[in-house]
Parts: structure tokens; C-alpha cells; sequence
């Protein structure tokens, strides 16, 4: 019996090693819904308690250079009240394993501005964050009347589909602390380019079939 037991018991692990990677829809509104239990979570415990709750271990954020967010975040007490944002238009990748959410944010002074922030699934696949980033405005953007959502188109096809497309995503320049740029089809990818005097620009193109649009451009000033 015992015998049995574990010959069953191996079989399952090989079954379960042989199982192909699970597939997620390119749902952009699971990505809504994370970013609304991101923003409910800051107003409930506080601003840098969310951040450390929902940032993968390889998220980056910026004040103004480049950091570890979890590195930068351990143990920084929140603010008394915390920043509500919202976001308004969510780009994911074919796949649905990455996306890019940008939006409208606010102070409890009344001061605005906007913020991009780039997600991944985890290994349970569940939305972490792994680069968030924004910026002040004089005014607030205007917001649309409804969440605008978009899904690229997957770059990788099927066997049978035609020859694959031959461009390839924007270069990237590797930096310490920086995570993988894009998901396996490359159908969407981000870049977080710093400089010295601490101004950076982060762009998203998203794959439209023949080429890459580009769906997000930030650029921020140095800081004074």
C-alpha cells in the first residue's frame, strides 16, 4: 500500500511538472480591480504600508533616482493622509501577464498630478506592481467618461498563423534593480530611463500587429 502510495504520489509531481504555464485572459479590468484595492488599502492602512503590501520584490520606484521600492519603503512611516488616485486608461499585454495603468492623483492639500505604474502576475497570478512612478500638475488631467482599456495584439501567433513579425521591442538598457521589460510574446513593454540630475522619462508601446505604438510617454523634469 505504502508502495502504491508513493508511486501515486510521484506521478501526480510528474503530471504537475509537465503541466504547460496557466494562461490568463488580458482582462483590463483585473488590472482596474487591483488598482482599486491598492487605493482602498492606502486610505484603510496608509500610503507606504499599501506600496510594501502589493510591490513585487523586484519593483523599482523613484525619488528622484532609482530604487528598490521594498529596499526604500522598509520601515518609512506612512503620511498622515494618504495620496487617492484613479486610474484611466489600462494597457495589458497579449498574454495577460503585463500591463500598464495611468491615471489622475490627489493630495489632501489639493495639490494633482498623474502616475503611471507598470504590473505583472506573480508565480500565483496574482497583479503586483513593479514600477510606479508619477508626477505633479498644475491642473488635473482631464479624465474620460468610462475606464478606457486596451489589449495588444499578441505578436507571437499560432503554429499555422503565418510567418511572425519580425521587429523586435524597443532596446532596453539594463540597470541594477531593474525588472524583465516585457512578458514572453513582447506584445507590451516599458522603459524607466533616469538621469543624472534626477529627470527620467517611462514609456509603454503596446504591439498594433505590424509595429509598436507608443501608448505612454512621461517625461518628468529634473528636480530643483
Amino acid at each position: 500500500m505504502k508502495a502504491r502510495a508513493a508511486f501515486l504520489a510521484l506521478t501526480l509531481l510528474a503530471l504537475a511538472g509537465a503541466r504547460p504555464p496557466m494562461r490568463y485572459q488580458p482582462d483590463p479590468s483585473s488590472v482596474f480591480a487591483a488598482e482599486l484595492a491598492f487605493n482602498r488599502l492606502a486610505q484603510q492602512k496608509g500610503q507606504w504600508t499599501a506600496f510594501r503590501e502589493t510591490a513585487a520584490d523586484e519593483a523599482v520606484m523613484f525619488v528622484p533616482q532609482r530604487v528598490l521600492a521594498k529596499q526604500w519603503l522598509k520601515g518609512r512611516a506612512d503620511p498622515p493622509a494618504p495620496v487617492s488616485w484613479t486610474p484611466s486608461t489600462i494597457y495589458v499585454s497579449c498574454d495577460g501577464n503585463l500591463a500598464a495603468s495611468t491615471g489622475g492623483w490627489k493630495r489632501p492639500d489639493g495639490s494633482v498630478g498623474y502616475f503611471t505604474t507598470i504590473w505583472q502576475r506573480d508565480k500565483k497570478g496574482e497583479w503586483k506592481w513593479i514600477m510606479d512612478h508619477g508626477d505633479t500638475l498644475a491642473s488635473a488631467r482631464e479624465a474620460p467618461e468610462f475606464l478606457i482599456g486596451k489589449v495588444a495584439t499578441c505578436k507571437r501567433g499560432r503554429a499555422g498563423d503565418g510567418p511572425r513579425p519580425t521587429a523586435s521591442p524597443p532596446d532596453r538598457k539594463a540597470t541594477k534593480g531593474e525588472t524583465p521589460p516585457a512578458p514572453r510574446d513582447e506584445s507590451l513593454s516599458w522603459t524607466a530611463d533616469v538621469a543624472a540630475d534626477g529627470s527620467r522619462r517611462v514609456t509603454v508601446r503596446m504591439w498594433n500587429g505590424t509595429d509598436y505604438d507608443m501608448v505612454i510617454d512621461d517625461r518628468v523634469a529634473a528636480t530643483q
